[in-house]
Parts: C-alpha cells; structure tokens; sequence
C-alpha cells in the first residue's frame, strides 16, 4: 500500500523531511502557515493554514486521506495537534501535547528529570514570582542561565558571566513580563545535539551535531534559531570521543523510559562539562538546522521508520553514510533583532552546486522568491571530512550571491573547529 503523509510545517526542517520522505514511496502532501517553495516541488499538494489550530490540520489531513503525519515544528505539538491528528486516525509522528511538554515548559522539563532521577540534570530553580528570582540572582554563587518556562524560538535565553551581568538579568527578568522563569547553573564546555527517532518504547540515535546559535561569527551576538551546524563523519563529533556520546544516549534513553508513550523525535541539547555531557534542554522534534545535518545522511528509508512506528513494529536499526555534513544559513540583513524582508533570493537546485539547498522562511511570488523577516534558506555540504563539507557549502553560496542576507561564514571551518578542540581539552585540563 502506498502511504500518504501529512508534513506538518513549512520550515528548512520540514524541507529536509520532504526530501527524505521523497525517495519513499510515499504520496506528500504538506500543510503550513507560509509556503516553502521547496517542499510544494517535493509534494502532490500544499495547503496554507494556521498549523496551531488542531481543527484546521485535521480537516485537511481528511481531504488528502493521510495515513501518516510528520509535525515539524514545536508549536503545533503545544496545541494538541498531534492529539487530534491521532484522534482522527492518522498516526501523527509527534508526542502528544502532554508528552510534548519536555520541550514546552521547561520548568516541567527540569523537575521532570529530577522526579526521575535522569543525569545530566543541573543545579536549578522555577519562579513565578520574579521579585523572588532577582533574589535568587543576587544570591546565587556563580553564572545563571535565564530561561522562560515557554517557547521562544530559542532566543529567550540569557546568560550571566557571558551575554549578561547579573544585574542586566535583573532588568531582563523585571521587563520581560514572563510568568514563569528557570533559572540554573551556567553550564560550561561545548554544546552538542544528539536527535532520536523514539516510538513503542525503544530509541534509535542519530549523530552528533553542534548547532551556533549566536548571530555572528565568532560567537557573538545575540541568540538565534540557529545560523548553522555541523555533523562529522562517524557518530561522534571532534571534540567528543564514544563515551561521551554513549553518556548523551543514556540520558535520551533514560527519558524516554520516564515519559509514558512518547512517540516521534526527541533531541538532546547537551553541554560536554569536565564532568560529562549536562542537559542543556529537550525538544520535542527535528531540530532546524540539525534536521538537516542528519537526514540527509540517513540510509534507512524514513518511511519505514514511520511505518514500523504506527504498526507498533520493531523500529529499524539505523544507518548513516559515513560522511561529513557542514550547514549555513542565509538570514536576512539584521535578523534576529530587526531583520529587513524584501532581498530577492537567487539561489535554486541549480547554482546550489554540489551543495543541498533548502528553503526556509521566504515569500514566493509571480517574479521570484524573496526574504522575509525569519532564517531564509541554508545550504549544506556532505563529504568526506568537516572541511570539504564546508567547501561545498561555501562554493554554493558564492555562486548563488548573498545581497541583502546575511551568513555565518565561519561554521565548520577547520579554525572554528580546532578552537572547539582546544576549547574541551582546556576544560578537561588536558593542556
């Protein structure tokens, strides 16, 4: 029987899931608030509708008869899309908004893991009074992270001893009219990712990828939804060896077993620390741009993975290329904080080169595709080492031109690599 999948966003993340769903035998048919030129070439037929409503998803996933759902994005899973795509009887690859609250309330997230006695948990504290979390500031011996308890795109976070005083977390925690904060340890070492596809109670992982949230290069800047990442060619990342990534697959696989069926993508934000990988946070999808880093790379037909999911089969041992990925995002001029919509985006399949292209957050119109306030398209390199993948990248991006947008020229370059390298040794007190 040929599936017919429901993609559920519209974003470079969901773009990667078309791709991989495209080699499938399997009828695309995708839904979100902005049309992705590149996923409307991958699919049968694209819908724009608000993703957030559950009524709006459902009813389209009956029009198409969708036997399969995929949710991109977190803010869908907070409103019970999945819950009522699962409702309908089409198999949503997404928790359910319960399950999806590891990643939408982290203050949930953090007792959660310390209820369960899951590792890596830093030292932290939950406020919803905020008179009584500058308190906590003040009082605290060391650097906080602030976290609100809610989504933010990834650019809520403030941190003290690096972005921040400790009186500007003062300021920002009194003037951001949130109701809920997190406020905990500030975690030092390198950050990595580790994605898994989880469902009927088993896990199968993905490799290491380090995302660079900052805006400009040398990680500077404020905090972005991510300008970039990279994978290397075997499970682990440079700075890494196996048992620190076997210490990330624990913890995800510790998770799971506390969370009461979970089904679809849990990704682990860790911090390696002198004393092991520490959770920086859970999402509850494909990270963007880590989706891009590693389905790409993924032997394993995704559908199966789906398929295997819905029929509460045996998930499929995974399989990867032993290759390199290296991805760049083109943002436009002054994103995140006062971006310029309106550059003509040049870049297509074509002058894209040897390099992935997919599109992000653009606006498709009679004369071209054009940018508009969010990350516009990325591109990646896959080959045989970090460098050469970031060689592809950067050859596509020079064909293509980059007026008007804006990129982190520096992400998987051989230097920015080594001081990751030099970064880790020195915390681990090997220099």
């Amino acid at each position: 029987m040929t599936e017919t999948v429901l993609l559920v966003g519209g974003g470079g993340r969901e773009h990667a899931v078309a791709r991989a769903l495209g080699e499938s035998d399997a009828d695309l048919y995708a839904c979100a608030g902005n049309r992705n030129p590149g996923i409307a070439a991958l699919a049968e037929g694209f819908e724009t509708l608000d993703t957030t409503n559950p009524t709006a998803v459902t009813t389209y996933a009956r029009e198409v008869d969708a036997t399969l759902a995929v949710v991109g994005p977190e803010a869908p899973l907070a409103e019970g899309v999945a819950d009522a795509l699962d409702e309908a009887g089409v198999y949503a690859f997404g928790p359910q908004e319960a399950e999806a609250r590891i990643e939408t309330d982290k203050a949930f997230q953090r007792r959660f893991m310390q209820e369960h006695d899951i590792p890596g948990c830093p030292d932290f504290e939950t406020f919803d009074d905020m008179e009584a979390a500058c308190a906590y500031v003040d009082d605290y011996d060391g650097d906080l992270a602030i976290k609100p308890a809610g989504l933010t795109g990834g650019k809520g976070v403030r941190v003290t001893g690096d972005q921040i005083s400790k009186a500007d977390a003062k300021e920002y925690i009194r003037e951001s009219n949130y109701d809920r904060v997190v406020l905990e340890e500030r975690l030092v070492g390198e950050e990595f990712t580790v994605q898994a596809f989880v469902a009927n109670g088993e896990v199968r992982v993905t490799p290491a990828v380090q995302d660079h949230k900052r805006a400009y290069e040398g990680d500077e800047g404020p905090n972005t939804g991510g300008m970039g990442s990279y994978s290397d060619a075997g499970l682990e990342l440079p700075f890494m060896d196996e048992d620190d990534y076997m210490a990330a697959v624990d913890v995800i696989e510790a998770t799971v077993d506390a969370l009461d069926g979970y089904k679809g993508v849990l990704y682990g934000q860790f911090m390696l620390t002198s004393e092991g990988p520490k959770v920086v946070e859970f999402n509850a999808r494909f990270g963007d741009p880590e989706a891009m880093n590693t389905l790409p790379v993924l032997n394993t037909p995704f559908l199966d993975v789906l398929t295997a999911a819905r029929d509460e089969e045996s998930l499929p041992q995974l399989s990867f290329q032993p290759k390199a990925t290296v991805c760049k995002y083109a943002v436009p001029e002054g994103y995140p904080t006062n971006p310029e919509a309106g550059a003509r985006v040049t870049i297509d399949e074509e002058n894209a080169g040897d390099a992935l292209l997919f599109y992000a957050s653009v606006d498709e119109r009679a004369d071209g595709i054009y940018t508009t306030t969010s990350r516009s398209y990325a591109v990646v390199g896959i080959a045989d080492s970090i460098s050469e993948a970031e060689e592809i990248a950067e050859r596509a991006l020079d064909r293509a031109g980059t007026d008007g947008l804006r990129v982190r020229h520096d992400i998987g370059t051989a230097d920015l690599v080594q001081q990751r390298l030099d970064h880790m040794a020195e915390i681990r007190g090997e220099n």
